[in-house]
């Protein structure tokens, strides 16, 4: 389903569930981006239990009730940090206070999943680091453009199994639609949204990661710019990146806030990943002016042309996966140190950017 609108976007997986009700029980903190639908939906629909909601704005709580309507609604987050019964805290609180949440959310016992981007400046992710280190607890990061996009799980396959061959770049375009009369204030502040690498970059940076193989990875060159809103002087709506990865394979990827408002959906993400053997296209959101339906791959491989329309048929098996290493002490969903590293390059890309088009 196209959605014209990036800030409520949920994507819709399918019921997978890997517990039956009751055994792994978590609770939503912070509602400030409306990507906490998603993440709450992906992990019901992979058996997780929603116990309770907080949020100090009533209307957002009143939202998420319309959503999960038989939630309890807690009087405070001390409340639910006490639950013994609850094993994880999801949230989609302002980005800069992402961070210090999570802190609170493992020092009472509890694993945290975060929405994206996790953190606003590298002290937030050295206190993280060492909590995660202290508690042996998860800290969480829904990626949503890859764990949350079925073309490109399916893309992660084709790639685990040496369709393509090697891989050598991946590149990325994160357009968004802006909405500005529907975003919050803070949305406008950069200290409290981080900037736009920091921002939507992560989603681009962590899939590099991801379909490269890359266990570390040096940011080249980087580039921010306000283009177009100068009623929003703190807004950047323009950002760029070059990396290259311990793998030899390189990244660029482009992200922006210039969705046309003709376009159908919030946002023409794409990815084109190029191999030793071939290469594949993935059109995540819409099929530009054929197919309004997302989640498109495209393979070119030694044996011809193929279109996989994979939506519906793949699922999101991330949040399953999570689950059950919240309850093994496992790590195969999203290594931790994979999770960090995609966040702290992102940090570093917003950190070294240049400012142009002023």
């Amino acid at each position: 389903m196209a959605h014209a609108d990036g800030m409520n976007y949920a994507p819709e997986g399918r019921p997978d569930p890997v517990v039956k009700p009751g055994e792994f029980r978590f609770a939503a903190v912070g509602l400030d981006h409306g990507h906490i639908f998603g993440m709450t939906q992906s992990l019901i629909d992979a058996g997780g239990t929603l116990s309770a909601v907080y949020a100090d704005d009533p209307a957002q709580v009143k939202s998420f009730l319309g959503k999960f309507p038989e939630t309890k609604v807690s009087d405070n987050l001390e409340q639910i940090l006490e639950d013994r019964s609850v094993q994880m805290v999801a949230s989609a609180a302002i980005t800069s206070q992402r961070g210090p949440l999570g802190l609170q959310v493992l020092d009472a016992g509890k694993h945290y999943f975060s929405d994206k981007a996790p953190f606003t400046t590298a002290e937030q992710l050295a206190a993280a680091r060492s909590k995660v280190k202290e508690t042996g607890l998860h800290w969480a990061v829904c990626y949503s453009e890859r764990v949350q996009n079925e073309a490109a799980v399916h893309a992660g396959r084709l790639i685990a199994s040496g369709a393509i061959g090697r891989v050598l770049q991946v590149l990325g375009t994160g357009p968004h639609r802006l909405s500005a009369p529907n975003r919050p204030a803070w949305f406008f502040q950069k200290k409290y949204y981080g900037g736009i690498l920091t921002d939507i970059g992560s989603h681009q940076i962590e899939q590099f990661l991801s379909f490269s193989g890359s266990k570390s990875a040096r940011v080249l060159h980087s580039k921010v710019a306000n283009y177009a809103h100068p009623e929003y002087p703190e807004l950047e709506d323009f950002g760029d990146a070059t990396l290259v990865g311990d793998s030899g394979a390189t990244n660029y990827f482009r992200v922006d806030w210039f969705t046309p408002d003709g376009l159908r959906t919030w946002g023409d993400g794409r990815t084109i990943i190029l191999g030793t053997e071939g290469y594949i296209e993935l059109r995540k959101y819409i099929d530009v002016a054929r197919d309004e339906a997302p989640n498109h791959v495209y393979l070119v491989d030694g044996t011809g042309e193929h279109h996989i329309p994979v939506h519906g048929t793949v699922g999101y098996p991330y949040f399953g996966e999570l689950i059950l290493d919240c309850l093994n002490g496992t790590d195969t969903a999203m290594p931790q140190d994979h999770t960090f590293l995609a966040a702290e390059l992102c940090l570093q890309a917003q950190e070294m950017a240049i400012r142009v088009g002023d």
